[in-house]
């Protein structure tokens, strides 16, 4: 039988940006935070869909850290990588950028972990090909991603 094939994370990366405009924001002229999720998760369901080559569906976010206001104007980078496969699951990371442009200055603005999984066309979890980290940073995001999953499953089951 032949090997499954291996992928890379650079395989399936993406690199969304986007700028705030007035109908992104609330009172106080930052995005909403609904907004920036909506992103959040587009980013990522592209990531995870380009690994498997399969439609995913949202399973989870575990983590989503709003770490300074995004103000309208500011142009947005999203940068969504798959950290890790398991068995039809996969966990995609994004990190969201600030910029801007006037200065030209650029913050790390907020950082999410969203689970997928890779459903057929019956809607039914397909088995996902595994994926190879070969940066120390992939390695750590790889690493840090089944200790994200041993949480998530200790949590959902009934106590």
């Amino acid at each position: 039988m032949a090997r499954a094939h291996v992928r890379t994370v650079y395989e399936s990366q993406v690199e969304m940006t986007e700028m705030v405009l007035p109908n992104d924001t609330n009172q106080l002229g930052n995005l909403l935070g609904g907004r920036l999720m909506h992103l959040i998760d587009i980013s990522a369901a592209i990531a995870a869909a380009r690994h498997s080559n399969r439609v995913c569906v949202t399973a989870s976010v575990d983590e989503l850290n709003f770490l300074h206001p995004i103000n309208q104007g500011e142009v947005l980078i999203l940068q969504a990588s798959v950290n890790r496969v398991f068995h039809t699951s996969l966990e995609v990371g994004v990190r969201v950028t600030k910029e801007n442009l006037r200065t030209g200055e650029k913050h790390h603005a907020n950082s999410a972990y969203l689970t997928f999984v890779a459903i057929d066309e019956d809607g039914k979890p397909v088995v996902v090909e595994r994926i190879k980290p070969v940066t120390q940073e992939q390695k750590r995001r790889y690493a840090d991603a089944a200790r994200r999953r041993q949480l998530r499953l200790k949590h959902r089951k009934p106590r």
